[in-house]
């Protein structure tokens, strides 16, 4: 990746997006690493993750990240899910977030010189031409090594730099707990009192 060391960031985390990539990866990322991965190359103004949630329910997977997220650093974009019924009777949800992302990138433009979107989605591409057209360059983060690729060709040509988010992973990833054989220290033997 390369960022001027002067250079006002902004990233953009289409997280559901983002979500899938790394878990195709085989990955578990680390958010706090992600931060301070890029604090290390630029002037990091803000960092943004877009997610929709299931309101209602008792406990949902992606509140304690979430929350993790808002107390450390990122502005966090919510909206609920949307149930409905197709013609068929089946119940789908529907939580797509991305009208929020692209009016936050476009509203964000004049207040940053280089825009980092994590998104493989191919609707970006004109979203990407909008603000490279503003003067802000454009790195898009996904993935091409996974069958099938995690990121739109069409993006990917548009972006002013892409990034395979497998190169990065060794920065901005959690090690994956290894399973190691079976030893005399892995097992408790239970005494009798």
């Amino acid at each position: 990746m390369h960022f001027h060391p002067t250079e006002r960031i902004a990233l953009f985390i289409d997280g559901a997006n983002l979500y899938s990539a790394a878990r195709s990866l085989n990955a578990d990322l680390d958010f706090r690493k992600l931060l301070d991965t890029f604090r290390q190359k630029a002037i990091l103004v803000r960092a943004f993750y877009y997610t929709a949630v299931i309101e209602g329910e008792e406990f949902s997977a992606l509140k304690p990240l979430v929350d993790w997220l808002d107390y450390n650093g990122f502005t966090v974009v919510t909206k609920p899910v949307k149930r409905f019924t197709d013609a068929q009777g089946h119940t789908k949800t529907k939580g797509n977030m991305d009208i929020e992302l692209a009016v936050d990138m476009l509203e964000f433009a004049p207040h940053v010189d280089h825009m980092v979107l994590f998104s493989g989605d191919g609707d970006f591409r004109r979203l990407v031409q909008a603000i490279q057209a503003k003067g802000v360059r454009v790195t898009v983060i996904s993935t091409t090594r996974t069958q099938p690729p995690q990121i739109a060709d069409e993006l990917r040509r548009q972006a002013d730099v892409f990034v395979e988010l497998n190169d990065l992973l060794p920065d901005i990833s959690r090690p994956r707990p290894t399973t190691a054989a079976p030893s005399a220290r892995n097992f408790e033997i239970e005494r009798p009192a």
